[in-house]
């Protein structure tokens, strides 16, 4: 994995979120406990909503425009049959790193 470093875990809120833009579309950034950290396709694979303005609950985001909830670690919607892509974290000093090579892998958006 190339591990870079995006951001300041403290840049991100508990139960809150941040988006990360890259070259092939936006990432949500999600902070759920102290030093818990997810990351996801930032659109809702319903309607296209965006998934860093919801609500986090556990481990779990709720959409903001039509209230699907989708799981923060395997990227499924609850009861639905779609999924949102997610990506490796991990938190070292502080500081939030993402796997490079799993963004350079995504799908234009």
């Amino acid at each position: 994995m190339a591990w870079i470093d995006i951001g300041a875990l403290e840049a991100v809120p508990v139960r809150g979120a941040r988006v990360l833009k890259t070259d092939m579309g936006c990432v949500a950034v999600f902070r759920t406990g102290e030093a818990e950290v997810f990351a996801t396709d930032n659109t809702c694979p319903h309607k296209g909503g965006p998934l860093a303005e919801g609500i986090v609950h556990g481990q779990r985001v709720t959409c903001p425009l039509h209230n699907w909830v989708l799981d923060l670690n395997s990227g499924e919607a609850v009861g639905e049959d779609a999924r949102i892509a997610t990506y490796p974290l991990r938190v070292e000093a502080g500081r939030i790193l993402i796997d490079a090579t799993e963004l350079t892998r995504r799908s234009a958006a």
